[in-house]
């Protein structure tokens, strides 16, 4: 896509990216209960037991947003603990503020 190219920018595409990932009422959940335990990191079945929905349906968003890059996973099998990517989550709080105040 030359549009990209000659029109955004990298950090206009990355807060896209960030966005994206925060688009979803089940994703903004899994963000604050992760953010919310920053001291430590979670199991995936933790935050199945918190949230009504299908296993396979955490997974895909837990995928969305370490696609994204806000959170990270550490494969300890037969266990996935997540946590978050402090350094892109303080970048998208900047960009999201920045993009706000103008």
């Amino acid at each position: 896509m030359a549009y990209k190219a000659k029109y955004l920018t990298d950090d206009q595409q990355k807060l896209a990216v960030y966005a994206k990932a925060l688009s979803h009422p089940v994703r903004i959940f899994i963000l604050n209960y992760l953010a919310n335990n920053l001291d430590k990191c979670c199991y995936s079945g933790d935050m199945a037991e918190e949230l009504p929905i299908a296993r396979s349906t955490l997974s895909e968003h837990l995928k969305g947003l370490k696609k994204a890059g806000l959170i990270q996973g550490e494969i300890n099998p037969p266990y996935i603990k997540y946590c978050i990517n402090r350094n892109n989550w303080l970048e998208a709080r900047q960009m999201l503020e920045l993009f706000f105040t103008r």
